[in-house]
């Protein structure tokens, strides 16, 4: 922590703390407090937009209020109100704490027990016991990382957000205001996502300004410095296949890389031997999404319907299954993201 900070500290938290309680947005957690709605809107943020995750949020509270009701909730059931919101182990891993919230009667009292939870790192477990059980702990996410950064005019170069994390904790928890810690760290979260952002800091309107060493220095957008990261680019071959109101869909069985149950399109690679005929058939899509540090290109293929028996029979997945599902129907099934979005394209280019 810089001398500065560390003498006028007590200035610091007060500063955020004002500014918090006078700018802070209207979410649907903030509006009514209680730990099971904090555990669902922290796993629901977890690589996700605050704008994204609010409708997410409502429907979820509507169906399971609690974490009895959600323990008894079908997985599937699970997966389909978070379908959307991608990254789907965190749709098991909340069930997976309500059932054993439940089974236990036992709510967790501290950061530390919080960690215990399969799905709950350092960050979640902090954010979940400071905000809705007042325990001090210190979040370190990437907004709070930045915002050290700056305020420290810290300029070393880090390997990846984890160990940036590492780094600023001692200075987070330093900082961190024990009286109100879930509003302290709200503040610091929202001060990193409306003020103190990636580009373009609005330092300004900012708070805490005359606290920042990087502004003194106007080095407040360089900051925080990491390695860059190589941008692994990929392609697939998905294939349209439809046979009058019905489509194919693969279906993944085995819960291991990915999610079991997750219904796709199928991939070209899952068929062996590939038909030769695939020369002739015409591209309808070309999407793109985009998966940890991949650049995934997507391009699907129409395959002719009286192609589409044979083409079944060659599947050879080993950890999926090949089915077809009536258009109508497709609502009831858990569908990745991107692909339930296309649908609709895929659909009208295939006409």
């Amino acid at each position: 922590m810089t001398l500065l900070l560390a003498a006028h500290a007590d200035e610091f938290r007060a500063a955020l703390r004002e500014w918090f309680l006078r700018e802070r947005r209207q979410m649907p957690w903030r509006r009514e407090r209680s730990v099971y709605r904090t555990v669902v809107s922290e796993f629901m943020l977890q690589q996700t937009q605050v704008d994204t995750v609010i409708p997410y949020f409502e429907n979820w509270i509507q169906k399971w209020g609690g974490f009895e009701a959600l323990a008894q909730a079908d997985e599937a059931d699970v997966l389909r109100a978070w379908e959307g919101l991608g990254y789907y182990s965190r749709a098991k891993n909340l069930l997976g704490v309500a059932k054993r919230i439940v089974a236990e009667k036992r709510i967790p009292q501290s950061a530390e027990e919080w960690r215990n939870f399969k799905g709950i790192g350092a960050y979640t477990a902090a954010a979940i016991a400071s905000i809705s059980q007042g325990v001090p702990a210190a979040v370190v996410d990437g907004n709070v990382v930045r915002i050290l950064a700056r305020l420290s005019g810290n300029e070393n170069v880090f390997r990846d957000s984890a160990s940036a994390a590492t780094a600023f904790s001692g200075i987070a928890d330093a900082l961190l205001d024990a009286k109100n810690p879930g509003d302290h760290n709200e503040a610091m979260m929202e001060l990193g996502a409306l003020i103190c952002t990636k580009h373009s800091p609005k330092c300004e309107v900012c708070p805490v300004a005359r606290f920042c060493r990087a502004r003194e220095r106007g080095i407040e957008a360089q900051l925080p410095r990491f390695l860059p990261k190589a941008t692994k680019k990929v392609e697939v071959v998905r294939l349209w296949c439809r046979i009058g109101d019905e489509i194919l869909l693969v279906r993944n069985t085995a819960g291991t890389r990915r999610l079991k149950n997750l219904c796709e399109f199928p991939r070209a690679e899952d068929f062996s031997p590939f038909p030769k005929a695939s020369a002739q058939w015409s591209q309808i899509f070309e999407g793109r999404r985009g998966i940890a540090n991949e650049a995934i290109t997507e391009r699907f293929l129409c395959v002719p319907e009286k192609n589409v028996a044979r083409l079944e029979k060659s599947f050879s997945g080993t950890e999926s299954e090949i089915f077809r599902v009536k258009i109508s129907e497709s609502e009831k099934l858990t569908l990745s993201g991107p692909h339930r979005k296309w649908l609709p394209l895929l659909l009208k280019n295939s006409a």
